[in-house]
Formats: structure tokens, C-alpha cells, sequence
């Protein structure tokens, strides 16, 4: 029975594996070296790859810094309501992007229900770089902070307790014991929002439009260049995995970088003895 069990699971396994996998194999097997540098030295590649990059980093910054905190505060603390405020922050994941693209136009559209106002004062969000960062936030950040509380509540209760009772303000023990022991699943959290951010393609184009060099994201471009040159959108797909794979990478050993060179937050004491 065990050997079947485990017969099953590897057979599962390798059917994930190669369901997942072949898709993207076939990518580069129809793409030769040749086009994909060809396709890397395009206009549309590189502005639509400066547009992605740019306003990802934005978008996953605004997220990080606002999410870090939130994800804090709903992990270690209970209070009523509290179900209805992380069924809420989960709502987008459940939108199709479409739709999201759509609540955001009728929110900040011009004469829409923030829209007037700010276009009363002077100020423009859709299909502007500025509605590719909101759009991107969006349907992001659940992704990061969903995985983020549970980092946090993965972090042992009694070493928090114990930095309060050593003096440590709130500020202190989040940054300096809550942060570096939950680094491991923020980072992952991080990157699987970050390439859900870098993906983002049915509420970027219904709210920020597909203008190359402004709005128009990798796959934005990937789907203009889909309907004109099959060949052109498989490179550039390409390559956007190629991308991604790179920016994955670099999240993911983040985390073990940051535990490499910060100090321990329980620095032993001093010696008294002479």
C-alpha cells in the first residue's frame, strides 16, 4: 500500500510537472537564439520592458511598505471585524482583471467618483503610467499581503513577548525581531505578488489603455504583437519568462542575503568579569 501511495504521488508529480513546464518549454523551442535577440533589440520590447519595470517597482513598493504593517497588525492582533477586513483584502483575487480594470475606471475615470475631484485639480489617472501602478497595485497586493499574515502568525509568540518585556517598543520588536523571523515567507509572498504584478493584463488595458512607451506593459505588447506577428509574440514572450525568472530568483535569495548580513535582534550581553 505504501509503495503504491508513494507510486502516485510521484506520478502526480510528474504530471504537474510536466503540464506546468512543457507550455513554457515550447516557447523556446519554437524560438530560435537568433530571435530572441533580434526580438531583445526591439523598440517594442525595451519600451514595453522599461514601462513593466518601472511601474511594478512602484506598484510592489506601495504594496510592501503598506502591506509589511497591515499584514503585522491583522497576524498578532484579534479583534471584531477582523474576518470582514481580510475577506475584503481578498476580494481582488476572486475579481476576473477585467472587472478590476473596470471598478478602477469608475473610480478614478475622469468625472467618475474620485476621478472629478482630482481631475478638478489638475490631476489625471486613467490611462496614464499612473493608472498602470494602481492597476498593478491592485491585484497584487492581495497576493502579498494574504501571504504575508501568515508569515507573521508563523513567527513565535514568546520571542515577541519576551523583546516587550526586555523594553522594546512595538516599533523595535516588529522591526528588529517580527521582520528578520518572517523574512522567509515575505520573501515568498513578495515574489509571487510581484510576478502576479508583472503579469497584470485585463485591468492595465481597460483602465490605463495600451499606448506604447506610456501604458503599454510586456503583455500588453505581447498581445499587440500577437495580432500582427505570431512569431514576434512568442519572442517576446520569451524573453518575459526569462524575465521573470531572473526577478523570481533575486526575491526568493533576498531574504537569505538579509538574515546573512543583519545583526541577531537578542545580542548577548556584555561580560561583567574582569
Amino acid at each position: 500500500m505504501r509503495k503504491a501511495l508513494s507510486l502516485a504521488a510521484g506520478l502526480a508529480l510528474a504530471a504537474a510537472v510536466l503540464f506546468l513546464a512543457l507550455p513554457v518549454a515550447a516557447l523556446f523551442l519554437r524560438v530560435p537564439p537568433g530571435d530572441l535577440l533580434h526580438a531583445a533589440r526591439s523598440g517594442v520590447f525595451r519600451d514595453a520592458l522599461l514601462v513593466s519595470l518601472k511601474t511594478s517597482a512602484i506598484a510592489h513598493a506601495a504594496v510592501l511598505v503598506v502591506g509589511t504593517p497591515a499584514a503585522y497588525v491583522l497576524a498578532r492582533r484579534r479583534f471584531r471585524g477582523r474576518g470582514l477586513v481580510l475577506s475584503l483584502l481578498e476580494l481582488p483575487l476572486v475579481l476576473p482583471p477585467a472587472v478590476a480594470g473596470v471598478a478602477l475606471l469608475a473610480t478614478f475615470g475622469r468625472y467618475q467618483l474620485l476621478g472629478g475631484t482630482l481631475h478638478a485639480l489638475g490631476i489625471t489617472v486613467g490611462f496614464t503610467q499612473v493608472a498602470v501602478v494602481l492597476a498593478v497595485a491592485f491585484v497584487e497586493s492581495p497576493f502579498y499581503v494574504r501571504g504575508a499574515v501568515a508569515a507573521f502568525e508563523s513567527v513565535d509568540a514568546t520571542l515577541l513577548d519576551a523583546a516587550r518585556t526586555l523594553g522594546a517598543s512595538p516599533a523595535r520588536v516588529f522591526a528588529r525581531v517580527a521582520l528578520p523571523l518572517a523574512a522567509g515567507g515575505l520573501g515568498a509572498a513578495s515574489a509571487l505578488a510581484l510576478a502576479r504584478g508583472l503579469g497584470e493584463f485585463g485591468a492595465t488595458i481597460v483602465f490605463a489603455g495600451s499606448l506604447r512607451g506610456v501604458t503599454q506593459t510586456l503583455p500588453l505588447a505581447i498581445y499587440a504583437e500577437f495580432e500582427q506577428d505570431f512569431d514576434v509574440a512568442l519572442a517576446i514572450g520569451a524573453l518575459f519568462v526569462l524575465v521573470g525568472v531572473a526577478i523570481l530568483l533575486l526575491l526568493k535569495l533576498l531574504p537569505a542575503w538579509t538574515r546573512f548580513f543583519s545583526t541577531s535582534p537578542f545580542r548577548p550581553a556584555a561580560s561583567t568579569s574582569s
